[in-house]
């Protein structure tokens, strides 16, 4: 492993990030969606990073080892008047790259970029909450559990609790 690097998605990622999240949705049963159920195809794909650029309020961060994706982190806020001041953060790292500080690094990053965007000044999210580890590492950046979505999530015929987590941030 060579150091890890973050940096803006690129439409040229596009293949690579489809066939990650693809693969990554087999690692683990936390994400909501499994193996090859990634719901974009790499035209689709393309198409989002494209509307990333010069977007506010809208932006995806790669963890690169070398050429290969360590981990990916999202945050979407919607374009309505209303709702566009909470930016959902999405965030996934590869099994093999857990536990060495990627995650971290990413919501960090994430988290710094909004408080400059002059739009976020919420970020919320959704994890299972038997997920231990995840709801620990957010609940140190300051997120706070705001409800239970119980029996949200249905797999291998077993129901699971969702937590919706979320946080205020100050303006830099």
């Amino acid at each position: 492993m060579s150091e890890i690097t973050y940096r803006d998605a690129r439409v040229d990622d596009a293949e690579q990030i489809v066939a990650f999240y693809n693969e990554v949705g087999g690692e683990t049963s936390y994400l909501s969606f499994e193996a090859d159920e990634y719901p974009m195809t790499v035209s689709e794909q393309k198409d989002e990073i494209r509307s990333l650029e010069g977007n506010k309020t809208n932006r995806m961060l790669l963890a690169m080892d070398g050429d290969e994706i360590a981990g990916i982190a999202t945050i979407h806020s919607s374009h309505k008047i209303k709702a566009r001041h909470n930016g959902e953060l999405g965030i996934v790292v590869a099994k093999k790259y857990q536990k060495q500080g990627i995650g971290s690094e990413l919501i960090r990053i994430l988290i710094d970029w909004c408080k400059g965007n002059g739009v976020t000044t919420r970020i919320s999210l959704d994890t299972r909450a038997d997920n231990i580890p995840a709801v620990a590492l957010y609940m140190k950046f300051g997120f706070e559990i705001e409800g239970c979505r119980r029996n949200s999530t249905l797999l291998n015929g077993m129901y699971y609790d969702l937590y919706v987590m979320g946080m205020m941030i100050d303006e830099a």
